[in-house]
């Protein structure tokens, strides 16, 4: 069953635009601890051009949460009620996310071929605008956007229609209030100057022009590039080929001043360099704090983790609501995280030889 793209108006009102919004940030986030998790993964010294790639990733898909949080404070959504630290923004992994046709779950594993091509079905290109917006639920039970005024079994086709819905809500919105639909105040915004270099354009919102660049921003860079080309909007190379790189060891070469000097899809022309998938810590596959044994040091460290993730994302937040100037801090923090990991990476599981421990993100369900 199937709902027809011309009949799905699921935002008519300015609470519904937030709550996406919101649930746009939860997707925005769900790809960081699977993406950390395969990034610390690898030994340190080993696999740096694989290593970059993913951190550059990570560091953009925390802009396009910030990009998303933007356009929520422009249209007067708050975060004085938690939004980032609240118990369902951490998804439960492995998790289906709205991807298209191809069903496949996310979870968080160690950096290997099978998890790079997972990441490609995150990022991939196709699919993305295609199919009907809502198609039943995949697990019925496990996916991560719930989509509100609809039978709970629906889910979104692909990330590509739940922000397409997003931007057609946001004009029908506009055309009913005007202006007074960017009623946020602007010092709220997240600016260029309190973002990373390198990790894409921080766009401030306050008016629908640059809430749909913001948003373009975040379908192209992230969700799809360009048809038959290898970068987006920003002439970046969009994620999907990024992540391509590292399975065919080779680098993409990008003409910014001149695109139809730039590779085409599937044929790197650029420097090569080696992946070796064995210099990587035999983690435990979405570890579970009930896989650590109480009172050894591997649950300690877990749980220890789980609270500098958690002061992370309330950082995060903090910054969203009001201070900006905390974010370069606060982002800065996701890769502090790196020690953490690691002290639990390259230590077996008690009782559990060859298996050793992982991060944890979300503590079990009780």
């Amino acid at each position: 069953m199937t709902i027809a793209a011309d009949s799905l108006k699921l935002i008519t009102t300015v609470e519904q635009l937030k709550y996406y919004l919101i649930q746009a940030m939860k997707i925005e986030h769900a790809t960081i601890p699977p993406y950390m998790t395969a990034l610390y993964s690898i030994k340190p010294g080993k696999n740096l051009e694989a290593f970059h790639i993913i951190r550059e990733v990570a560091v953009e898909e925390m802009l396009h949460l910030t990009l998303v949080a933007n356009v929520y404070n422009a249209v007067g959504g708050s975060f004085a009620s938690p939004v980032l630290t609240a118990p369902n923004f951490i998804p439960t992994y492995p998790s289906y996310l709205p991807t298209g046709s191809t069903d496949f779950k996310v979870g968080l594993t160690k950096f290997s071929k099978k998890t790079i091509e997972t990441f490609r079905k995150i990022e991939r290109s196709k699919d993305v605008e295609e199919g009907d917006p809502l198609v039943e639920s995949r697990s019925l039970q496990e996916y991560l956007l719930e989509v509100v005024g609809c039978d709970p079994t629906k889910t979104f086709y692909s990330i590509g229609l739940f922000y397409a819905e997003i931007i057609r809500g946001l004009n029908a919105l506009y055309k009913e209030k005007g202006p007074d639909l960017f009623c946020g105040d602007p010092r709220r915004q997240i600016t260029p100057e309190y973002y990373y270099n390198g990790g894409g354009d921080i766009i401030p919102v306050t008016d629908l022009r640059s809430a749909m660049r913001a948003l373009k921003v975040i379908q192209e860079q992230g969700e799809g590039s360009r048809s038959g080309t290898i970068y987006d909007a920003e002439r970046e190379l969009a994620h999907d080929y990024r992540f391509q790189q590292i399975l065919l060891e080779k680098y993409y070469v990008i003409d910014k001043d001149d695109p139809t000097k730039s590779d085409q899809p599937n044929e790197p022309t650029g420097k090569s360099f080696n992946v070796d998938w064995n210099e990587v810590y035999p983690i435990k596959d979405n570890a579970k704090l009930s896989d650590y044994p109480e009172g050894s040091e591997v649950r300690t460290a877990a749980l220890e983790f789980h609270s500098a993730y958690r002061d992370f994302l309330t950082k995060i937040e903090y910054a969203f609501d009001g201070h900006p100037e905390q974010l370069i801090p606060a982002v800065g923090g996701m890769f502090r995280l790196k020690e953490q990991a690691n002290s639990l990476m390259r230590n077996p599981i008690p009782g559990n030889p060859g298996v050793n421990a992982a991060p944890i993100f979300k503590l079990d369900k009780r």
